[in-house]
């Protein structure tokens, strides 16, 4: 893909203070094409991590926690759906913005790893905080990866 046309070149992101919707059910593409419909309720059958001493990167908004998230780990949702082989998948909020994260990231071992967060210290998210939202541990400065109001993942080949 020509990255010119990609719509998850890395660019800039306006913050937006209002979730687009107040549906925090999302879409999940497998590498088949084949669609399923998650909910923040399926996200916590799944395995549950927890990490501390995170923080979130807003655009417009700066740096904020520090934060203990918990939720299920992005490759285990991945693993969960998908039996291919797989390179990539995209996380894509439901105001268009979104990242694109490499299969070696998801699978390095680390005590943080990147997650679907629902819950922050202990409660429930709002909407307003994502109600599902995806938290990159390693990113501390740009906000281009942290993506809240997810409505689709792709798994990519």
């Amino acid at each position: 893909m020509n990255p010119i046309d990609d719509p998850l070149n890395p660019h800039s992101h306006e913050p937006n203070p209002e979730p687009p919707s107040q549906d925090a059910t999302f879409e999940l593409v497998v590498v088949n094409g084949r669609c399923h419909t998650i909910t923040p309720a399926r996200l916590t059958v799944l395995p549950v991590t927890i990490i501390t001493n995170c923080y979130i990167v807003s655009t417009g908004h700066g740096t904020s926690g520090p934060f203990a998230f918990t939720g299920t780990r992005l490759l285990d949702l991945i693993q969960a759906y998908e039996e291919s082989a797989w390179s990539q998948v995209e996380i894509i909020s439901a105001d268009g913005f979104g990242c694109r994260i490499q299969a070696e990231e998801l699978r390095s071992p680390t005590d943080k790893p990147i997650l679907l967060a629902y819950n922050i210290n202990g409660q429930t998210m709002s909407r307003q905080q994502g109600l599902v939202r995806l938290i990159v541990p390693s990113e501390k400065d740009d906000a281009l990866r942290q993506v809240k109001w997810i409505s689709r993942i792709c798994i990519r080949p």
